[in-house]
């Protein structure tokens, strides 16, 4: 297993400050993007604190990861495992950020967006509460991995809201899973077969807001990794930058 990968964070245009954060632990195939919530106490501690946590609590039980950077085949069960593994990351750092904020009144509501991508083989593992977004790039075609958590987009699925409303409704930043908010979260796990060259996007939601237009996230993938991270960016920030913007690309090698 080895992949290739490059991030890039900025505060955007509005914002005073940058709650979000990444992490990049390539001997573990583990990439991780948080995104602190808006309007509650401590954003960039929860988001900080969520990576640091997600990546201390997937080296304690590397075993399948081990196994894979070994050439071996990662079966079912293995995947089975790693699936475990992902929502426990998640789960156990939702607990501990809601405990940070019990014990501290100055934390006490903070929250977070959590998204982890986890290689093991040629499996990726993908996890996530909230609306940061994993996309995947395979074939010269991209697919979303991750389906927001969002009020809207909840209504959009109820059939209550069209997705072209959903875009323009001021309740969009709205969401309705964090990690942190209460002491447990549910956590969605998805399970995606990697081919070389495949690529995958890690972002917040300051960076996928601005990937609605045609050839966008094409263009992006077909970067070079550094430049594309670098890119993205600069493409949120020329179209207004109204949020912190993250991308971390990850590309799958062998």
């Amino acid at each position: 297993m080895a992949t290739r990968h490059y991030g890039y964070t900025d505060v955007g245009r509005v914002r005073a400050h940058n709650e979000d954060a990444f992490l990049a632990e390539a001997p573990l195939g583990l990439f991780v993007v948080c995104d602190g919530v808006g309007g509650r106490a401590r954003g960039e501690i929860a988001s900080q604190e969520t990576v640091e946590f997600i990546c201390d609590f997937v080296k304690g039980d590397a075993i399948d990861i081990e196994v894979a950077r070994a050439g071996a085949e990662v079966d079912p069960a293995a995947r089975v495992r790693l699936a475990g593994l992902v929502r426990g990351a998640i789960q156990n750092a939702c607990y501990m950020v809601h405990t940070m904020g019990e014990i501290d009144p100055d934390r006490r509501g903070m929250s977070t967006t959590a998204s982890m991508v986890l290689i093991s083989g040629r499996w990726a593992t993908v996890g996530w509460v909230g609306d940061s977004r994993v996309y995947l790039w395979h074939a010269g075609e991209h697919v979303q991995i991750t389906d927001d958590h969002t009020l809207v987009n909840f209504q959009v699925r109820q059939g209550v809201m069209t997705p072209e409303e959903a875009k323009v409704s001021r309740l969009k930043h709205v969401i309705t899973r964090a990690v942190g908010h209460r002491e447990f979260v549910e956590v969605d796990v998805r399970q995606i077969e990697l081919a070389p060259g495949d690529r995958l996007l890690l972002c917040s939601d300051g960076l996928h807001e601005y990937l609605d237009e045609p050839g966008v996230l094409a263009r992006l993938f077909a970067l070079p990794l550094d430049r594309a991270a670098k890119e993205a960016v600069k493409h949120a920030n020329d179209n207004g930058g109204r949020d912190n913007i993250t991308a971390l690309f990850v590309e799958y090698v062998v």
